[in-house]
């Protein structure tokens, strides 16, 4: 996971009006139970910094990343005054800048050290408690896509996002635009929080990057398959097909998302939700035309995922 990235999308995720059912259980806990007022001091301020298109700085988001937090503030406090002057001027063209930012687009310590700081704090309340579930499903994307372990498999596995055609690799992107590496490494980057189209540095002379949405779905299939391994006692409780139900929930999941997971009839599926939040082990709660399932304390207990 890169913590800078998933910052700059989960402001995006935090703010729109659909961010998706698969989102939801994570949206509704940080509503919840997170720190309001730094959430609401993050978003602001990566809303100005990170607007949605077509630029927002690359200091904000540097390559250090890859190694965590830490080297990543690291690497912004470090950002060069003229790289600043240079990306705050190119931000100016596209989105206003509050008076606040002229110390920023200057390099002055302070004002660079009060970012970080303020950037830690978002990171604390809407990523940290969730690092978990975003590993796993960073981590799950990994596998799938690069089954062959070869650049060859890895690449062709980047469909449909991406297309490979030998020695070009096509992005459906919001902006018509060419990368030459030019020799350099390309480092790809899934992201929890991302969505729809990858996104890539606005510099080319920067390491080449390009992050790119996880696939959801491959997160809960990989749950199922861990839990049908660890179900045992449970079957003989539940039955083997409840006990698959309510390990196929994950982190939440429609009827029709359960009933494509498990290769069963929305119908069938159901009727096993109905058992199960009736034996307080699901919770259901509507999202538009569809229904939201979530397990409870005691469904995750019974999993030993509490």
């Amino acid at each position: 996971m890169d913590p800078l990235w998933e910052m700059v999308f989960s402001r995006l995720r935090l703010t729109e009006g659909d961010s998706g059912v698969l989102l939801e259980p994570w949206l509704r806990d940080v509503r919840r139970n997170g720190d309001r007022q730094v959430i609401r001091s993050g978003v602001r301020l990566l809303a100005v910094l990170s607007p949605l298109g077509p630029y927002f700085p690359d200091f904000l988001t540097p390559p250090e990343g890859a190694d965590g937090l830490t080297p990543a503030l690291e690497a912004i406090r470090g950002t060069p005054r003229a790289r600043l002057r240079e990306e705050f001027r190119l931000l100016a063209g596209v989105s206003p800048t509050p008076s606040w930012t002229r110390p920023l687009a200057e390099g002055c310590d302070g004002a660079l050290t009060e970012l970080t700081a303020a950037l830690a704090r978002y990171h604390a309340a809407v990523i940290e408690p969730y690092s978990a579930l975003i590993d796993e499903a960073v981590e799950t994307d990994r596998l799938h896509r690069n089954g062959t372990g070869s650049v060859e498999g890895l690449l062709h596995g980047m469909w449909p996002l991406m297309n490979w055609r030998p020695p070009v690799l096509e992005v459906q992107y919001a902006h018509n635009r060419e990368l030459h590496l030019n020799g350099r490494w390309l480092r790809l980057v899934p992201s929890y929080f991302c969505r729809r189209t990858p996104v890539a540095f606005a510099d080319p002379g920067l390491p080449p990057t390009l992050v790119y949405p996880v696939h959801h779905d491959w997160t809960w299939h990989r749950q199922l398959a861990s839990g049908r391994r660890e179900l045992g006692a449970l079957s003989a409780l539940l039955g083997s097909t409840r006990s698959a139900v309510l390990a196929a929930v994950g982190a939440g999941a429609t009827t029709t998302e359960l009933a494509e997971r498990l290769g069963a009839s929305p119908s069938a599926v159901s009727r096993h939700t109905t058992v199960l939040r009736e034996a307080g082990l699901l919770t259901t709660e509507r999202q538009g035309l569809s229904v939201l399932h979530q397990r409870t304390v005691l469904g995750s207990a019974l999993l030993g995922r509490n």
